[in-house]
Parts: structure tokens; C-alpha cells; sequence
């Protein structure tokens, strides 16, 4: 991409929005390259056009999708039910940019609250999490059925 500069991204040419029926394609293209169990198109196809509780955003470069996230506010609790970025795009911070965005949304829908589950051995997400105030508060045991792996859960108080 143009606006990659010795590895880095423009910053100034990222647009955060929230994804639609017509952003299916990419977002699937992220899921199947990110995931062991990916989620399926008729999930993704509730969560962008059915389902008033889901809300989910992109990060997009010169309209290409990067990374997003999404989650289900539940009364003032947002649960996080899913973050990905694009593999050619990951350890250029925009794991916690949208994740920076997504907090900032659910505050602005009512949220206070926070929660995510999040693979015991997937130390980077964590850190990030963790970074933006989540706080390990147990483990679902055996959760993830491609290889019997512990969830850790996270929490975040977001209200300031």
C-alpha cells in the first residue's frame, strides 16, 4: 500500500467505521486467515444486517479492510466477540486502535462495562487488553474445541 513507509502505516489515511452488508467479503477474507475456527458467513451476515445488538467496526486503508471488531451491548455491558486484524497488517498497533475505538463507542451506547475471552497462550492480545484496562478475572476451562485451550476472561470497568 501507498501509505506504508518503511513498514509502518499512515495513521492519517486510516478510517474507522462501522461494517456493513457490502464489507461481508473482506471481513471473512480476515476471520478465515485469522482463526482455527472461524466464523461462518451466515453468522457474520446476523451480525452486520440483523442483529441490533451486535456492532462492529472496521479499520480500512484506501478502502481496504485492515482489522475489526465487534461487539454485543447487553443492557451496559459490552460483551467483545471478536477482534482481528489482517496477518499482513498485525504489529503495527492497530490490534488496540480498534479496540481503542470500540470502547469508545460502547461508552457512547450506554456501556460501563466490559468483557472478552481471549486464548490463555495468546500473550500479545493480552498485553493489550490489559493495556487498555482489562483485567483477568478467571478461565472458562477447555473453551476453544480445535485444541481443548483455557479462555481467559478479561473485565474493564469503562467508565471513567
Amino acid at each position: 500500500m501507498s501509505s506504508e513507509k518503511n513498514g509502518e502505516l499512515n495513521k492519517d489515511e486510516l478510517e474507522i467505521r462501522r461494517l456493513g452488508p457490502s464489507d461481508l467479503e473482506a471481513v471473512l477474507e480476515i476471520e478465515n486467515c485469522s482463526f482455527s475456527l472461524p466464523w461462518s458467513r451466515e453468522a457474520y451476515e446476523n451480525e452486520l444486517t440483523r442483529d441490533h445488538l451486535a456492532h462492529f467496526i472496521g479499520c480500512f486503508c484506501q478502502g481496504r479492510l485492515l482489522a475489526f471488531a465487534g461487539y454485543w451491548l447487553l443492557l451496559d455491558e459490552g460483551h467483545i466477540a471478536n477482534v482481528a486484524v489482517h496477518p499482513d497488517f498485525r504489529r503495527r498497533g492497530l490490534g488496540e486502535l480498534i479496540m481503542v475505538h470500540l470502547i469508545t463507542l460502547c461508552k457512547s451506547q450506554g456501556g460501563r462495562k466490559m468483557t472478552l475471552e481471549v486464548r490463555r497462550s495468546n500473550a500479545s492480545a493480552r498485553n493489550i487488553y490489559k493495556r487498555l484496562g482489562f483485567e483477568e478475572a478467571g478461565f472458562r476451562p477447555a473453551y476453544y474445541s480445535d485444541n481443548n485451550e483455557d479462555a481467559m476472561i478479561m473485565w474493564a470497568d469503562i467508565v471513567n
